[in-house]
């Protein structure tokens, strides 16, 4: 991977604090010009650094009012791959990750209500074959949300 420098961590820094800035304005912060910027952003997006960009929608806006994370235990490890395949099937399910500790993977969603909830579980989750077991642990409030901090270096 291409070394990233002090200007492209600047950009980041920028530009993961508000995507929709423009580019004049990042350009005006950072002492460039425009076209430098716009090829800095491209050269990163290129480079696999920046991985999407876009709005964020609020859940509860759309009737999901309980976030969820639930613990999932596999038979066997090596089904990890067509487990993460049912689940995909799953729309509620909006984070999966292969873990280490007491699950296999863990997964973040959303559920409207607990029967909603239960139902994502029931007959959903726990029907996938190679699932022995799962533990739900409801998020009563999100207190921290956001990036990764750029470091610059000195």
């Amino acid at each position: 991977m291409e070394k990233i420098d002090n200007l492209d961590k600047q950009i980041l820094e920028i530009i993961s604090q508000n995507a929709r800035i423009p580019f004049k304005d990042v350009a005006a912060e950072c002492g460039v010009s425009r076209a430098a910027i716009h090829q800095r952003v491209q050269r990163l997006i290129d480079l696999g650094v920046i991985i999407g960009s876009g709005y964020h929608v609020n859940p509860k806006s759309l009737g999901y009012r309980t976030c969820t994370y639930v613990g999932i235990k596999l038979e066997k490890g090596s089904m990890y791959k067509p487990v993460v395949d049912e689940l995909q099937k799953i729309p509620e399910i909006v984070e999966c990750h292969f873990t280490t500790g007491s699950y296999t993977m863990m997964t973040k969603l959303y559920a409207c209500d607990n029967e909603h909830l239960m139902d994502l579980l029931n007959n959903k989750i726990q029907e996938i074959p190679g699932v022995v077991s799962t533990e739900t642990l409801i998020s009563l409030d999100q207190s921290i949300k956001k990036e990764i901090p750029i470091r610059l270096e000195k």
